[in-house]
């Protein structure tokens, strides 16, 4: 179907949206937006049921057609809209609002006409709109485009992944949904089009919900004195937006949710949280507090600030085997033989960490005047750590059983940490010609980290000469002080001139510089004075490394609507300087290079929803000064390193192409991910091992190592009356070649990893969501110079997740999951069941939820786990959560000023305008 778009007075209508909306229940059917010229086209397939085609343009009468049905190619020609006149002195005009326009590059949905519950969150909403997709892990996609910021308001809302908005702010406060391509800041600020290839949410706030507070607070406890509570309140005053959130949990919840069925349970679903705060393994306490504010200080002077607490307690038992492969080589006690080192090491661990750190964030935004805009977002941490743990570990021969080497060590430590970060960028655009400008960034990290721990070790060295055995003991009671700071800076001028319509020119330089110091300093425990007052040159040590690169730029960016282009190429000019002072000897390393910088970023848009996109980079980046300087560090008792001064820099081509195809008609999508990184150069460990399994390493530079992925999505989503039912089939494939140099001899080990994965979801009306998943994970790795050829393991994973709003004030929720390794070890086991249930009850109003949770009903959680690795296979087993009861009460708080509820009809609304 095709045709154009002109107002009365045939002006053709740039950006007028055509859409096709079923009669039965006004859902939309296709849609698209009209060119320059006014001229648009709609390839669906045919609709054999009653159909409105309906056109709307801002300022104009809309325009509506119904058709029986559309089964053949339409040209309906010209489509005038006529004026939206009125009376003189007549102010309110009543019009319908498309549930879709586009407005140049940004995607917008009418929140009013899509239905959901009442009480249903933003989440909820997205679900419902044309081309929006949320899988089971909560990642968003729009037409198959990923979706990595969500703003409110056009601000962040605690974080920009705004996971915590679109879980807690509720639907009904929502008026519009904006999506567009996500922009770096100096593309927003030039008012360029987005070179990357994410999108961007953006949820507008009603005028009477702009007014008011509105939140949840929740508290609950259950058997083993596990408990959670969690609490957010929202003020939102025009454009000020004020937010509190604050949560405590003992259960592995490490951020902050709020979920409907199981709330912040662990391991259920969203069992990260949101403020992810990365605790680890075993089981964590958290304690978390959040602030954000936003608001118009003056005209043109956007604010935003957010502060965050978290402290965490996390404690773990640990148990590992690993099997560690080396080839053949010659027996350092009996040099007339060869034998073969490949050895197991079995360990045990316990460990406590303390975390707790304090985040502010702060966000600028002024527009100095039309042409101008300044932005910049200082950033501060402040972390103070503390760890404690006691292991014992042994490493045995495989060929002959016989002891390498045995330890028992106690170690504490604690670290602060202190960060100062912010980005600066300017951007002005001149008046003497349309897209001529130039932009400034400016952009800082500094950091600095306090460690001070003890060690306490004993480590016994095995060897076997003849018949004898010898023993080499290596016990140390010392402090370990090392102060390390980290300073980057980076300066950016670009310059941009337009050459046509569609094609510009930019020339840039851009400055970095890096520094960064460490400094250890080791105290042996003195018998005499009771004290660690024996300075220990010998694991003693300062390191320095400096870089500076200037990188002079030229590029362009091709723009032709379905074709787009952002290339580049210049100049690495790099200083790469090193120091070191060990054992009374100075160190220095300096080095300069110039290397080549290339860049390629190409998109080409078939239709409104279906594209290809291809990226190239070529990066170099510096070995560590620990890897380059020549300085021996022997503060591990079995792994020896020392820096290679003949080390040349990493350098690597990366690639990355993609397909992406939705059929709004068919509503089915399709997805194509390839990525492959080829390793021109790259830093890898020259390592030795002795008879007793200690490690002496160096390091080479390799080429020819390489990485590669491949992923594959096909999603198809049917509604029929009150059923609706949706189906992902997914597969991801991976290769890489790594090498390496194990007792002077090149190993070669290459992985392919096959994941095949399916996902069904099916919702009856606002009553039933039933989910059911399954997949599959192999692993395998080829070896070279070992003495196995190759290893092998594989994974079921298979999930069933229910949740039921039947009968009216009951929520009830399943999440059961059964997990099958086929090649863990001896002793641990394969398979495990993992049933979380929970059941609620909404009372007075709906403003109270009591409910009572399970985790592990089955009482069989496991945390064992294996990985397989270039040289590795370690299988783990660590300290998991099990089963608990949990009881909680969640009470839901709203009050908006103005106008409660809303009398208008869905999809419509009251537009006020005066006429003169």
């Amino acid at each position: 179907m095709k045709g154009k778009i002109t107002d009365s007075q045939d002006f053709p209508l740039e950006s007028a949206t055509i859409y096709l909306s079923s009669v039965k229940d006004s859902s939309v059917i296709d849609y698209t937006i009209s060119g320059k010229t006014g001229l648009w086209e709609i390839k669906t397939k045919k609709i054999t049921s009653p159909v409105f085609l309906k056109v709307s343009y801002v300022g104009l009468q809309n325009y509506k057609e119904q058709f029986q049905s559309l089964e053949q190619d339409s040209d309906f020609g010209t489509i005038k809209l006529a004026d939206q006149s009125t009376e003189l002195n007549e102010v309110v005009i009543q019009s319908e609002v498309p549930p879709i326009r586009i407005k140049k590059d940004t995607l917008e949905f009418n929140a009013a006409s899509f239905k959901v519950r009442p009480d249903a969150n933003v989440e909820t909403l997205l679900k419902q709109l044309p081309g929006v997709d949320i899988d089971a892990d909560g990642k968003i996609t729009v037409n198959g485009k990923e979706v990595n910021q969500i703003l409110v308001n056009g601000k962040p809302f605690f974080d920009s992944n705004g996971q915590i908005a679109i879980k807690n702010l509720p639907a009904e406060i929502i008026e519009k949904v904006q999506v567009s391509d996500t922009k770096t800041k100096k593309e927003e600020l030039a008012g360029q089009k987005a070179s990357g290839d994410n999108s961007s949410i953006n949820l507008t706030i009603k005028k009477d919900k702009n007014k008011g507070f509105f939140g949840k607070v929740m508290g609950g406890y259950g058997t083993d004195d596990r408990y959670e509570s969690n609490l957010i309140v929202n003020y939102f005053k025009n454009k000020m937006k004020v937010s509190l959130l604050a949560a405590s949990n003992n259960i592995n919840s490490s951020g902050f949710t709020f979920n409907e069925v199981f709330d912040s349970m662990g391991s259920g679903r969203n069992a990260s949280g949101l403020l992810n705060t990365g605790s680890g393994k075993g089981i964590t306490r958290t304690d978390l507090v959040g602030f954000n504010y936003a608001d118009e200080w003056f005209k043109g002077f956007d604010s935003g600030l957010s502060y965050n607490y978290t402290g965490t307690n996390t404690e773990n038992n640990n148990r590992t085997t690993s099997t560690n492969y080396l080839p053949v080589s010659k027996d350092e006690d009996n040099p007339d033989t060869e034998i073969d080192k490949s050895y197991t090491t079995q360990s045990v661990s316990k460990t406590e960490n303390e975390r707790y750190s304090n985040i502010f964030n702060s966000d600028f935004k002024y527009k100095i005047d039309s042409t101008s805009t300044l932005h910049f977002a200082p950033r501060f941490n402040v972390t103070n750590s503390r760890s404690n743990s006691e292991s014992q570990r042994f490493s045995d021969r495989i060929a002959d059983g016989k002891r390498m080497n045995e330890s028992n060590s106690f170690s504490n430590s604690e670290t602060n940490s202190n960060s100062f970060s912010n980005q600066f960028t300017y951007n002005k655009q001149f008046t003497s010609r349309k897209g001529r400008g130039i932009s400034a960034e400016f952009g800082n990290s500094n950091t600095k980290n306090d460690d001070k721990s003890l060690n306490h070790s004993s480590t016994l060295k095995y060897r076997y000469p003849g018949t004898e055995t010898i023993v080499e003991t290596d016990d140390r009671n010392q402090i370990i002080n090392t102060n390390s700071y980290s300073d980057s800076y980076n300066a950016l001028l670009e310059y941009t001139e337009p050459i046509t319509d569609s094609l510009e020119l930019n020339l840039s330089t851009e400055y970095n510089f890096t520094r960064s110091v460490d400094d250890r300093n080791t105290y042996d425990y003195d018998t005499d004075t009771g004290n660690y007052s024996t300075y220990n040159d010998a694991l003693s040590n300062y390191l320095t490394s400096t870089t500076s690169t200037f990188s002079p730029r030229a590029g362009v960016r091709f723009d032709l609507g379905k074709l787009f282009v952002n290339a580049g190429a210049g100049t690495n000019v790099a200083s790469f300087n090193n120091y070191a002072s060990y054992m009374g000897q100075n160190y220095r390393l300096n080095k300069d290079y110039l290397l080549p910088l290339a860049d390629m970023n190409l998109r080409y848009s078939f239709t409104k929803s279906k594209s290809m996109n291809f990226n190239y980079n070529y990066s170099v980046s510096f070995p560590q000064s620990s890897q380059i300087l020549p300085v021996t560090d022997l503060s591990n008792p079995l792994n020896t390193t020392v820096g290679n001064p003949d080390l040349n820099p990493n350098k690597s081509h990366r690639l990355r192409a993609g397909y992406r195809n939705f059929n709004m008609v068919s509503k089915s999508g399709f997805n194509l991910w390839l990525s492959s990184t080829f390793y021109e150069s790259q830093v890898s460990q020259y390592t030795i091992t002795d008879n007793s399994g200690k490690n002496t390493t160096t390091y080479k530079n390799i080429s020819g190592t390489m990485s590669s992925s491949l992923s594959v999505n096909w999603n198809k989503t049917i509604k029929s009356d009150a059923h609706t039912y949706r189906l992902s089939l997914s597969g991801s494939t991976g290769y890489s070649i790594d090498k390496g140099f194990l007792n002077e001899q090149l190993y070669d080990s290459k992985s392919i990893r096959l994941s095949p994965s399916v996902n069904f979801n099916y919702e009856y009306g606002e009553l039933l969501v039933i989910n059911p998943s399954y997949t599959y994970t192999y692993n395998e790795y080829n070896y070279t110079n070992y003495r196995i050829s190759s290893s092998s393991n594989y994974v079921h994973r298979l999930n069933l997740q229910t949740t039921s709003y039947w009968p009216k004030h009951v929520v009830f929720g399943n999440d059961f999951g059964y997990t099958y390794n086929s090649n863990i070890a001896n002793g641990y086991k394969k398979d495990f069941y993992l049933w979380n249930t929970s059941i609620g009850y909404n009372f007075l109003n709906d403003d109270l939820l009591f409910k009572v949770k399970v985790y592990d009903v089955l009482n069989q959680n496991l945390g064992t786990s294996r990985t397989i690795g270039p040289t590795s296979i370690v299988d783990q087993e660590n300290t998991v959560l099990k089963r608990y009861v949990m009881f909680s009460l969640t009470y839901k708080l709203e009050k908006f000023g103005g106008i409660k509820g809303n009398n208008v009809p869905r999809g419509r609304r009251f537009e006020m305008r005066r006429m003169d």
